[in-house]
């Protein structure tokens, strides 16, 4: 090659190309390939072949003299080879055919398929286009010998090509060739399927349907997880609220209660989502997991603290009337929403971890009527002008003057009487 005085791709094409197509038909086109055709000739490389055959300007001139020399060049390294004369390739597609091989073995990387879009992709995985109305357009395989690409643009437009078929790519760029399972996330579920490929060029797809391997399975899934979120999990009230329990123990104690942001719980999938995960293989799946009992996988069970759970983030806190009022972990303080009455004779703010809660004080109706941190300050200064906007609307309901010393009750006035 290096005597050739050639790019080392013209190089290879030229002595590949004088095994398949004769020593003669090798040198015209890698002379094509050497010094692009001027613009006129058009982007069909074999029809500007047959033009600089019969051309009479300077290019055809030029390229006529190297035709000459490489042909010499390459029966020299030939040592005078039948096939460095005739080629071992029956071209039976004529000039189009041996046009596209001495390109492909040229620019093999380079040899590119019709998209069903638009377009024609390369086995490199560039995206290319051709020009408006291109004789080439109706071809489904090309071997680009030319094209550029601005820095601004996706695609490369093309400017000479030869056309081959799929068998011609395929001994070209055999070095790019590979077969094997693909299974990933796509349009909202896993894909599973086994694909042979020209480098980015997909030759045959078939479907998966229970045969992929298991790990490629769990690994779709669990980008399928980053992609749209634990939101593909099956996620009941319990859960919800189990979850908003942990992130404020984490928040307000820290370790060793986990961290259950969603960054932290895709981070840590293995730790909580399995055995369920294995066993999953498409999204239904996903949404078959209860992620409420996965997240329990992450209480801190080896130190004990786990059993603390209900004692420092208890789902219910029981107030005064004997009720059981359920606590809202999900803003940046818990909120127990309770009707007034119920509170009467607490002095002291319910805490939950240490954390005062923020009492949301309901009318008998459940409307708000007050919102607190510190109740022994609202009985003292904040209860007697709600007292007074609603004794008159709701009648039959105690209000007491002083609410700190009052019985708390769920019913109406009468109905304390009688119970007395």
């Amino acid at each position: 090659m290096s005597r050739l005085g050639l790019h080392p791709r013209l190089g290879r094409a030229l002595l590949d190309g004088t095994a398949e197509v004769g020593a003669r038909r090798a040198a015209e086109v890698v002379a094509l390939l050497s010094e692009e055709p001027p613009r006129e000739y058009g982007d069909d490389l074999a029809a500007a072949w047959r033009g600089a055959r019969r051309g009479g300007d300077g290019y055809a001139a030029r390229w006529k003299a190297e035709v000459r020399r490489l042909e010499r060049s390459a029966g020299e390294e030939a040592g005078g080879a039948e096939d460095a004369r005739t080629g071992s390739l029956d071209a039976g597609g004529g000039e189009d055919a041996v046009a596209g091989l001495v390109t492909a073995l040229a620019f093999p990387e380079r040899v590119a398929r019709a998209r069903e879009q638009s377009g024609l992709l390369m086995v490199s995985g560039t995206g290319a286009r051709l020009a408006e109305g291109s004789r080439l357009g109706s071809s489904p395989w090309l071997a680009v010998a030319v094209a550029d690409r601005t820095a601004q643009s996706a695609t490369a437009r093309v400017r000479l090509a030869a056309v081959v078929d799929e068998e011609v790519a395929r001994r070209a760029a055999g070095h790019l060739l590979s077969a094997g399972e693909e299974v990933h996330w796509e349009d909202g579920d896993v894909v599973a399927r086994s694909v042979e490929r020209l480098g980015a060029v997909e030759l045959t797809v078939r479907p998966l349907r229970n045969g992929a391997d298991p790990a490629l399975v769990r690994e779709a899934l669990l980008d399928g997880l980053r992609r749209e979120g634990t939101g593909l999990l099956r996620w009941n009230r319990d859960a919800e609220e189990l979850r908003a329990r942990l992130a404020f123990l984490y928040r307000e104690l820290g370790e060793p209660w986990p961290d259950v942001s969603e960054e932290a719980l895709l981070g840590r999938a293995a730790d909580w989502l399995e055995p369920e995960l294995s066993r999953a293989r498409r999204r239904a799946d996903l949404g078959r997991i209860d992620a409420g009992e996965g997240i329990r996988r992450l209480l801190p069970w080896a130190t004990g603290e786990a059993l603390r759970l209900d004692e420092l983030a208890p789902e219910r806190i029981e107030v005064p009337s004997g009720s059981r009022i359920r606590v809202e972990y999900g803003g940046e303080r818990p909120v127990l929403a309770v009707k007034l009455q119920e509170m009467f004779g607490l002095a002291e703010t319910p805490r939950v971890a240490g954390v005062p809660v923020l009492v949301h004080l309901l009318s008998p109706a459940g409307r708000p009527a007050a919102v607190t941190s510190d109740l022994a300050s609202f009985w003292r200064d904040g209860y007697r002008a709600v007292r007074a906007e609603l004794r008159g609307r709701y009648p039959k309901h105690p209000w007491p003057e002083d609410p700190s010393a009052a019985q708390p009750t769920r019913h109406t006035s009468a109905r304390l009487r009688r119970e007395r």
